[in-house]
C-alpha cells in the first residue's frame, strides 16, 4: 500500500517531512473576520479586496519570531476602510497586538427602518494576543532584538529580591520555563507596594517598562519597570508552592497548585505539543477526526472493567445514603434497567475503536482522540481510571500498514517536541531523566525492529534473568518482559512484537491462518514497555461471529458491528495509544499520575 523504505521490516507509512515551526494559518484567521463583516452588514454590499486573504502573516503558535515577523505589516481593505497592523507602541498598555479588519457600520436611519439593532451595539472588539514571555525570550537572540521596546508583562511572581537601590522580581507567565527578571526602582509607579510587603511569591502582577540588556550572566534581557500593578495578592506565609523542593506525592494533593512548578509547567507544555502534533500528523495525511461517544453500551475490550452510568441511584451532592429498597428492582431482586435513563445498562467508554471502525468503513481513514475510562482497581505507576486515547483506523489496510502508520506517527511526534520544546526538554534532561534527549533522538532516527511473539518468548526463556512473572508461550507479556526486550536485547531501539496468541487478545482481531494467533502488534519502547497496541480487524463475518460466541459475549450487543461486515466489508486495521504513557515516555516522568492534569485513581477523585 505504501512504498518500501530501507531498513524497515514493514511497509513505510507515507509521510510528509516535518513542517517548520513557523506554519502560516492565514486562511483560517483571515476568513473568520471577513465572513463576519459580510454577515453583519449584508445590506451594505461591502467589497472585499482579494488581497485581503494573501497579506496576512501569522505568528507561530508557540515560538518567537524575529522582530520583523513579530510585528507583521498587512493591509486589509473592506469597502473604504483601511487597516494596518500595529507596531509595538505605547498605546493600549503597550501590548503587542495585531489589527484585524474593521466591520463597516450602517447608518442609524437604515437600522431603524429595517428594525435592526444599530451596528454600534453589535461591536465587541477584537481579540488581542497577549505578549508572552516566550515571545520575548524565545527567539534566537533570547530577546536582544527587542531591547528598547516598551511593553507590558503579566504573570506570577516566582521570587522577590530587594537590594538598596532596586528590587528584582522574577515573573513567569507559564508560556515557557524561563522567568523574566524585572527591575523595580523607587521611581517606578507602584514601588510602594514592595516597601509595604504586598508583593510576594505567588502574587499576580502586571509590569510596564522597556526591555534592556541584562548586566547579569543568567539572562540576556530584563525589564526596566516604569509601573507595577498588583492584580492578585498572595500570603507568603501560607502559599503552598515555595522555592523549596516539594515531592511529587505531595504535589498530587495540591493538584490545583502544581502547574506553577517548573516540572509540571514543562509537562503541560510538552503534553500540549504532543496533542497538537498528533492532530497535525493525521490531518496532514487526510485522516478525519471522529468524536466517539463517552457513554456506550458496548465493551470494546470484553474485560468487563467498566464504570456504570445510571440514574437508578438518586443524584446527591450531599453526604447522604439511599436506602436500597428505593432503587428500582425486578421481582427477582435485580436492578430494573428498564427504569434507568437509557432503558438498559450503559457505561463510560473504554475505547472509541469500535465507533471509529464505523466511520472508517465510510470515510476510509479516521482517528479518535479523547478520554476513556477503566474501572481497574490498580494502584501502579502505569494505570489510571481516566486517560486519553489516540485511536486511528485505516480502511483497505493490513497489519503491515498499521505498523508503518504507528512507527511513523511516533517518530513524527518525537521529532516535533525535540524541535519545538527545546527548553523544556533540556530541563527534563537535566532534572528528570539524564540522557532523555539522546534516547528520544534514537527513537526518531533508528529503524524499528520487528519480531513475533513466539520469538520474543524464546528470547525471554533463554534470558539469565529472574523475572517476577514467569514466561511461557500463551502468557501476556508484562512490563518487565517488554522493557527487557527493548532495553537489554535491542539496546534502546523500539520493538514491534506481532502475532500474539488469540486467547490473550480481543475478539475483533483478525485470526491468522494457523488458527492459534491473531494479526496483532504491540510497539514497545524503553522505560515504558508497551506504548502502542494495534491489529488488523476481523473483516470476515462468519469468523467474527464465531469468535464472539467463543468468548461468551452477548451477540445482540454487537449487531451494528456485525452489520459493518454484512454490507461492504473491507480489510482494515488500527491501533490505540495511551496518551499519558506517551507523555511519560517523552518527559521521563516515572509515574503516570504526573502525566495528566488531574489523575483519577482508586479512592481519588479530587479536583
Amino acid at each position: 500500500m505504501y512504498p518500501k523504505t530501507k531498513g524497515l521490516c514493514f511497509n513505510h507509512f507515507s509521510s510528509h517531512p516535518l513542517s517548520p515551526a513557523r506554519v502560516l494559518f492565514s486562511a483560517f484567521f483571515v476568513a473568520r473576520p471577513l465572513h463576519l463583516a459580510l454577515l453583519c452588514n449584508s445590506r451594505t454590499k461591502a467589497s472585499i479586496s482579494p488581497a485581503a486573504s494573501s497579506t496576512f502573516v501569522s505568528r507561530t503558535r508557540a515560538r518567537c519570531l524575529p522582530h520583523s515577523l513579530l510585528l507583521p505589516q498587512r493591509e486589509v481593505t473592506v469597502k473604504n476602510i483601511h487597516c494596518t497592523g500595529a507596531k509595538l507602541a505605547e498605546t493600549d498598555a503597550n501590548v503587542v497586538e495585531e489589527s484585524l479588519p474593521s466591520i463597516p457600520t450602517t447608518s442609524s436611519s437604515s437600522s431603524e427602518e429595517d428594525g435592526e439593532v444599530p451596528s454600534s451595539h453589535l461591536s465587541i472588539g477584537h481579540f488581542k494576543k497577549r505578549l508572552r514571555i516566550a515571545d520575548i525570550k524565545g527567539g534566537p537572540k533570547e530577546g536582544l532584538e527587542l531591547v528598547g521596546e516598551q511593553m507590558m508583562v503579566r504573570g506570577w511572581v516566582r521570587t522577590c529580591r530587594s537590594q538598596k537601590a532596586f528590587t528584582f522580581l522574577e515573573v513567569n507567565d507559564g508560556s515557557c520555563l524561563s522567568n523574566l527578571q524585572c527591575i523595580i526602582g523607587p521611581e517606578a509607579e507602584g514601588f510602594g507596594m514592595i516597601e509595604a510587603g504586598s508583593i510576594s511569591t505567588g502574587a499576580s502582577v502586571a509590569i510596564n517598562g522597556h526591555l534592556v540588556e541584562s548586566q547579569g550572566s543568567k539572562q540576556k534581557v530584563e525589564l526596566k519597570a516604569s509601573k507595577l500593578q498588583l492584580i492578585g495578592g498572595s500570603d507568603a506565609t501560607t502559599y503552598p508552592v515555595q522555592k523549596k523542593k516539594l515531592s511529587r506525592e505531595y504535589l498530587r494533593t495540591i493538584a490545583h497548585m502544581r502547574p506553577r512548578t517548573n516540572t509540571f509547567g514543562a509537562v503541560s507544555r510538552v503534553r500540549n505539543a504532543l496533542a497538537y502534533a498528533t492532530h497535525k500528523f493525521f490531518q496532514d495525511r487526510g485522516f478525519i477526526w471522529v468524536a466517539s461517544p463517552i457513554i456506550t453500551a458496548s465493551d470494546c475490550e470484553g474485560a468487563g472493567e467498566q464504570f456504570c452510568v445510571t440514574t437508578l441511584v438518586p443524584n446527591s451532592t450531599k453526604d447522604s445514603s439511599t436506602p436500597i429498597q428505593k432503587i428500582p428492582s425486578t421481582k427477582e431482586g435485580l436492578l430494573d434497567w428498564s427504569q434507568d435513563f437509557f432503558g438498559r445498562p450503559a457505561f463510560l467508554t473504554v475505547s472509541g475503536q469500535l465507533n471509529a471502525e464505523i466511520y472508517a468503513t465510510a470515510l476510509s481513514d479516521v482517528y479518535t482522540f479523547g478520554p476513556t475510562f477503566r474501572a481497574e482497581n490498580s494502584n501502579t505507576t502505569r494505570h489510571l481510571a481516566e486517560f486519553w486515547m489516540i485511536e486511528p483506523e485505516l480502511a483497505f489496510a493490513d497489519l503491515k500498514d498499521d505498523m508503518a502508520c504507528a512507527s511513523t506517527y511516533l517518530q513524527y511526534v518525537v521529532r516535533y517536541i525535540l524541535e519545538e520544546c527545546k527548553e523544556d526538554m533540556q530541563f527534563f534532561d537535566q532534572w528528570i531523566e539524564k540522557g532523555i534527549i539522546a534516547r528520544l533522538n534514537d527513537v526518531a532516527e533508528k529503524d524499528f525492529r520487528q519480531i513475533t511473539y513466539t520469538d520474543a518468548v524464546d528470547i525471554l526463556l533463554k534470558a539469565k534473568t529472574n523475572f517476577e512473572f514467569p514466561v511461557k508461550w500463551g502468557c501476556d507479556l508484562q512490563s518487565e518482559h517488554e522493557r527487557y526486550l527493548t532495553e537489554k536485547v535491542f539496546k534502546g531501539t523500539p520493538l514491534i512484537v506481532t502475532d500474539y496468541p488469540k486467547e490473550i487478545k480481543a475478539f475483533y482481531m483478525r485470526q491468522n491462518d494457523d488458527g492459534k494467533t491473531v494479526a496483532a502488534m504491540d510497539l514497545l519502547v524503553p522505560r515504558v514497555g508497551e506504548l502502542i497496541g494495534g491489529s488488523q480487524r476481523e473483516e470476515r463475518l462468519d469468523v467474527l461471529e464465531k469468535r464472539i460466541e467463543e468468548l461468551g459475549l452477548e451477540k445482540a450487543s454487537y449487531w451494528w458491528y456485525l452489520d459493518l461486515r454484512r454490507y461492504g466489508t473491507v480489510p482494515h486495521a488500527g491501533f490505540g495509544l495511551g496518551f499519558e504513557r506517551l507523555v511519560q515516555f517523552a518527559t521521563g516522568i516515572d509515574n503516570i499520575r504526573d502525566a495528566i492534569p488531574f489523575p483519577r485513581t482508586p479512592g481519588s477523585a479530587e479536583f
